[in-house]
């Protein structure tokens, strides 16, 4: 009976090998850097979304809060938000590689799994100069669009790409 089932229980362990491994990994990353203030990659993401507004007509200035390891975003004149660690959408491109690289088919999925971290990373970068914005200009909605709208788009961006690289690539000759 668990012969049936070894296909399945092989890309499951190949899943949370490759998960746990980038998370480790990731959060050896976030403990190097300890009492320094925000990560260097979530600051740089901070400084992205900075230049992305600005070119959108909403200057915007960064105030580096080192002691609680956060970026504050000041839009126009006023605070909109900050940003911690957990906005860099490095989890949810972890899931998404993990996801990929379990049902792995050669060069192919290096090629997608960079496009779609990609993707994320482009669409995170929108996501939080967007959430800036709605804060600027409609702080009514911030809350919405910061806890519903905006996950429903990244994690469903996730799906879309999981489903693509299921129908299209890791599956394409079992369905032949």
């Amino acid at each position: 009976m668990l012969k049936d089932f070894k296909p399945v229980l092989l890309i499951l362990l190949r899943f949370i090998i490759i998960y746990m491994v980038l998370l480790f990994a990731y959060q050896f990353y976030l403990n190097s850097g300890k009492g320094e203030g925000l990560d260097l990659f979530s600051r740089m993401i901070a400084g992205q979304v900075s230049s992305i507004q600005n070119a959108l007509g909403y200057p915007t200035r960064l105030y580096d809060d080192i002691k609680n390891e956060q970026v504050w975003f000041y839009v126009k004149t006023d605070y909109a938000t900050r940003m911690v660690e957990g906005c860099n959408a490095v989890s949810v491109m972890i899931l998404f590689a993990a996801f990929v690289f379990a049902f792995y088919k050669g060069a192919k999925t290096f090629v997608f799994a960079l496009a779609g971290l990609a993707l994320l990373y482009v669409m995170n970068l929108i996501r939080i100069a967007a959430l800036n914005i709605v804060m600027t200009d409609h702080a009514e909605y911030g809350k919405m669009f910061h806890d519903f709208v905006f996950p429903a788009i990244i994690y469903g961006t996730v799906v879309i790409l999981w489903l693509i690289w299921i129908k299209f690539f890791a599956l394409k000759h079992e369905n032949s």
